[in-house]
């Protein structure tokens, strides 16, 4: 069955602004929320369909590949098996989503769970935390894409107690959550009396209870270790995006899972180009012969040298169109173009034969009467104006 288009789920126009996605999703998560809606089924694929549509519109970098490419473009994005709990990034958006009310619980518990509640439970606190990092590219790296390899410092498991946390390897289960690292708790919401899931508060989630503690990791199971990460980075990636490195993170105390790595593109200044999405600007000096009488010039791009061709009578800021020579889109064989934007030099030091053909041309000139067209007159009275 084909995916229906994620702002047709949220009932929006494409133009909708953060705070109008923010809206819909509510309306449609207080609507199919699955304690409102006892053991239905399609109150729940829809509560999951919407939950979907508002993770891809409300992340920046999800919704531009949506918008451009549809669900081909979000392909990998939630770890090739399709959208799952795990991949909701949003659960500190509930306080404001759904003003408070007890239901930021009731959906960390979901979470926690699994989605209706089938699955076993994972621990909140037991997945180590994501780590940020920023990579500066130069626009030829962005060109091509480039691998990178950076040292980096990461939590890891103990090698003295094995990531067990225990100096003498002696664990006991916890007695209240019985391992799950989690306790039911029952709260009054805008439903009426509901039982959701909260850390168990004897283990902190962990489900074990440890007494003594390796001395080394201080019974967190993990120290601080240097780490070389290798950086796969696709072309035509801009600044402000990201790259997820899945399970590279810190690991979780005592066993728990690893974290992921976010990998921030920065973009650094080109000293020739000026960037526009995909495609690139230049600007390029030739003389006053070139441009009255037409010219052949070799403009730079990306992978080299190119020749042009300049019409005679060319005036100074011409912009000229070379197809396809600007960066690749992400995730596509379709490259942006490149403006060539011409800028007529006045040279300043001119020898004894130079200045003699200038003055003979400054002859012709004065016949000619060059008088500026009606645009410039309207824009020099809008600037008095």
């Amino acid at each position: 069955m084909a995916k229906r288009d994620y702002y047709e789920v949220l009932g929006i126009d494409k133009n909708a602004n953060q705070t109008e996605i923010k809206k819909a999703y509510r309306k449609l998560a207080m609507k199919f929320h699955p304690d409102k809606n006892p053991e239905n089924k399609v109150a729940e694929e829809s509560f999951k369909e919407a939950s979907e549509a508002y993770e891809v519109l409300s992340d920046p970098t999800k919704k531009q590949k949506y918008d451009q490419y549809g669900h081909a473009g979000l392909e990998g994005a939630f770890g090739g098996h399709g959208f799952t709990w795990e991949n909701f990034t949003h659960a500190s958006d509930f306080s404001d989503i759904f003003g408070g009310g007890g239901l930021g619980s009731i959906f960390e518990g979901l979470f926690g769970s699994g989605f209706g509640g089938g699955g076993r439970s994972r621990r909140p606190n037991n997945r180590g935390e994501d780590l940020q990092i920023s990579l500066s590219l130069t626009l030829e790296e962005i060109s091509k894409g480039i691998s990178k390899k950076i040292k980096i410092n990461i939590h890891d498991t103990c090698e003295e107690c094995k990531g067990s946390g225990s100096q003498d390897g002696s664990v006991e289960t916890c007695g209240q959550c019985q391992g799950s690292g989690q306790v039911r708790q029952t709260t009054r919401s805008l439903f009426g009396q509901m039982q959701t899931i909260v850390e168990c508060p004897s283990c902190h989630g962990q489900g074990k209870i440890i007494k003594n503690r390796c001395p080394k990791c201080r019974g967190t199971g993990r120290n601080k270790k240097a780490k070389t990460i290798s950086i796969k980075i696709p072309h035509g990636v801009a600044e402000g995006q990201y790259i997820r490195l899945r399970g590279q993170g810190n690991i979780g105390k005592r066993g728990g899972e690893h974290g992921d790595i976010l990998v921030h593109i920065q973009e650094k200044e080109h000293n020739i180009f000026e960037r526009r999405n995909a495609d690139l600007i230049c600007e390029f000096p030739i003389s006053f012969s070139q441009a009255a009488l037409g010219s052949e010039i070799k403009v730079p791009t990306l992978s080299g040298k190119v020749k042009m061709k300049i019409p005679a009578g060319t005036q100074s800021g011409k912009i000229f169109r070379l197809r396809s020579q600007g960066l690749p889109h992400v995730n596509s064989s379709y490259h942006g173009d490149l403006f060539i934007k011409v800028r007529v030099i006045t040279p300043t030091k001119l020898n004894s034969d130079e200045k003699g053909l200038l003055n003979k041309l400054s002859i012709y000139d004065s016949e000619k009467k060059l008088n500026p067209d009606k645009s410039f007159f309207s824009k020099l009275k809008e600037f008095f104006i």
